[in-house]
């Protein structure tokens, strides 16, 4: 798998202590916290899925179809 580094903000203690950890143990660090993000953002793209689907079916049982969609926007430019 490709790897690219990102920056994240942390408090000074934090970041004093990843520093003079072991590489090891800063690999370790590394894995977990890229395994908490990938899941984290997985997790907020499910939801924003979600709740787009439930607002269709909203939209859907309350008689909006594409055609007074577009015709609402058309109107809003």
């Amino acid at each position: 798998m490709k790897t690219e580094n990102i920056t994240i903000a942390v408090d000074s203690d934090t970041a004093k202590a990843y520093r003079e950890t072991s590489p090891e143990m800063r690999r370790k660090i590394d894995a977990v916290l890229s395994l908490e993000i990938d899941e984290t953002v997985r997790a907020d793209q499910a939801s924003l899925q979600e709740i787009m689907r439930q607002m269709s079916q909203e939209a859907k049982a309350n008689g909006l179809t594409p055609e007074i969609l577009q015709s609402i926007l058309d109107e809003q430019q």
